[in-house]
C-alpha cells in the first residue's frame, strides 16, 4: 500500500493502513512545536556511499549541493537567531566544498556544533585538514556505524565500508575523540540492516562498547539506535523485497504516545541544500515544507512559534516507534 508523492526529488511517501494523523487523534494528541533550539543544515545529497537505508537516495551521482550563496544565507540565519545546537548533515557533508566555511562560521554561534559523518567520507588523507578543524572547533562527530558484523555492514553500505569505518574511528580516537575527559565527543548511530526495528538502545550500546574496545581498541561516548525511515532507497527495497506492508505494520504497532514530547521536529528547523525550510530532515525527503508552507531562509522573519502545528505524514511512525527518534 503506497502512493507516489509529487516532490522535487522524486522520493516516495510511505502510506500506512491507519494514517499517522488518525493515530494521533485517537490518543488525543496534536503534534505541535515547542521553542526552536536546533538548526539542522543539509548541505546536499552527494555522497561517496549509496546506503540501502538512505531516505534521500544520496550517492555518488547526486548533484544537489549547497552553494556559496546559500551558505552565506544559512550563516546569516544562525547569527540572527540564537540556537543551542547546529547540526550539519547530508549526503556526506564532507563532500561539500563549503563545509569548512560552515564549521568555522557556525562555531561561535552555538554551544553545540554537530557533524554527521558516514566515516568513510573523512577517511582519505586529503580530509586531514577537515578532521583537524573539527578537533580545533570541538565539533561533535555523529558517525554512522550500523553493525558489528562486517558482512551486514557492507551489504547495507557498500563493499569494504566496514573496514574503512574502523580505520577512521581509530584515527579519531588517536586525536582524542571519544576519549574520556578529552571534551571531543564521538557518538555512533546504528540502524537495522533489514525490515525490522532496532534492539533496545542500552543493550546495543553495551555490546558495541565491549566488542569495539576488545577487538579494535575503539572507544566512543554514546550510541543511538534508530529505526530506518520507509522513504527513498529503503522504501524501494521494502517494496522489491515484499516487506513494505509488514514493516509499516511494525512501525504502527510500536507507536508510543510518550515519544511525542521528545521528537526532534518540535524543537528543530531543517534547512535543505537549496535553502528551503522543513520541520525535519525526513519531511525534507518528501518535500513536506515547514508548516506545509514553502518558505526560503531569506524570507524567514522569525522562528516558528511554540504551538505551531508540525507537518506530519505516515513516515512519522518511524520517529514514534518504541523509544522514539530524537
Amino acid at each position: 500500500m503506497y502512493s507516489p508523492d509529487n516532490t522535487d526529488n522524486n522520493s516516495i511517501a510511505a502510506t500506512a493502513a491507519v494514517p499517522f494523523g488518525t493515530t494521533l487523534a485517537k490518543h488525543g494528541l496534536n503534534l505541535t512545536r515547542a521553542k526552536t533550539t536546533t538548526l539542522q543544515v543539509n548541505v546536499g545529497f552527494l555522497c561517496n556511499q549509496a546506503c540501502l537505508h538512505c531516505h534521500f537516495e544520496a550517492g555518488p551521482l547526486r548533484t544537489e549541493a549547497m552553494d556559496a550563496e546559500t551558505v552565506g544565507q544559512v550563516l546569516h540565519l544562525a547569527r540572527k537567531f540564537q540556537f543551542q545546537c547546529i547540526d550539519i548533515t547530508g549526503g556526506a557533508p564532507e563532500m561539500n566544498p563549503h563545509l569548512a566555511d560552515l564549521l568555522a562560521g557556525f562555531s561561535p554561534l552555538a554551544p553545540r556544533l554537530m557533524l554527521r559523518s558516514n566515516l568513510t567520507a573523512m577517511a582519505d588523507d586529503h580530509q586531514n585538514m577537515l578532521i583537524d578543524l573539527c578537533k580545533k572547533l570541538r565539533v561533535v562527530i555523529v558517525a554512522s556505524f550500523p553493525s558489528l558484523n562486517e558482512a551486514q555492514a557492507d551489504a547495507q553500505r557498500g563493499q569494504g565500508i566496514f573496514s574503512k569505518s574502523l580505520v577512521t574511528l581509530q584515527k579519531l580516537n588517536s586525536l582524542g575523540y571519544g576519549q574520556q575527559g578529552s571534551g571531543l565527543e564521538l557518538n555512533l548511530v546504528s540502524n537495522p540492516a533489514g525490515a525490522f526495528l532496532p534492539a533496545a538502545q542500552e543493550q546495543t550500546e553495551k555490546r558495541f562498547r565491549e566488542v569495539l574496545q576488545k577487538r579494535w581498541g575503539i572507544v566512543f561516548n554514546n550510541l543511538f539506535t534508530f529505526a530506518n525511515v520507509p522513504l527513498g532507497r529503503f522504501y524501494q527495497w521494502l517494496v522489491r523485497s515484499g516487506n513494505f506492508d509488514k514493516y509499516m505494520e511494525k512501525l504502527t504497532a510500536a507507536f508510543n504516545p510518550c515519544a511525542i514530547d521528545g521528537l526532534m521536529c518540535r524543537t528543530l528547523i531543517s534547512v535543505s541544500w537549496d535553502g528551503y525550510l522543513y520541520d525535519c530532515d525526513f519531511n525534507q525527503a518528501v518535500g513536506l515544507y515547514l508548516g506545509r508552507q514553502k518558505t526560503h531562509i531569506s524570507e524567514l522573519a522569525e522562528l516558528p512559534k511554540p504551538g505551531t502545528t508540525v507537518a506530519v505524514a505516515d513516515h512519522c511512525y518511524t520517529c514514534t516507534a518504541g523509544a522514539g527518534f530524537t
